[in-house]
């Protein structure tokens, strides 16, 4: 069983930064792609920044340019660098990871909460 836990969320001021973290552990196959979701109360989860094992990355649009995300295999553990926050990023996120060889078997960390103040 694959346990993602995820750190980093909290308070933060508009125009702030912070970065999340995501650990995966208990996996013996190799972790493929990894990301971040959010939620937003009454909205539904949405994509925020995936990464591939190849290292190719995708963004969702509403956060290109202020969001970077990157992984350390070495920790299996995937960062979300988010910079020049607005209160529109306010959400729970979540961390995502696709794990196995072959057949990829999906897993979600608890989340965590992101609040901006205007």
């Amino acid at each position: 069983q694959v346990q993602l836990v995820e750190s980093g969320g909290g308070l933060v001021q508009a125009g702030g930064s912070l970065r999340l973290s995501c650990a995966a552990s208990g996996s013996a196959f190799s972790i493929n792609r990894m990301g971040w979701y959010r939620q937003a109360p009454g909205k539904q989860r949405e994509l925020v920044a995936v990464i591939g094992s190849d290292d190719n990355t995708n963004y969702a649009d509403s956060v290109k340019g202020r969001v970077t995300i990157s992984r350390d295999n070495s920790k299996n553990t995937v960062y979300l660098r988010m910079n020049s926050l607005k209160p529109e990023d306010t959400a729970v996120y979540y961390c995502n990871a696709f794990v196995g060889r072959g057949v990829l078997w999906e897993y979600w960390g608890q989340g965590t909460q992101v609040t901006v103040s205007s």
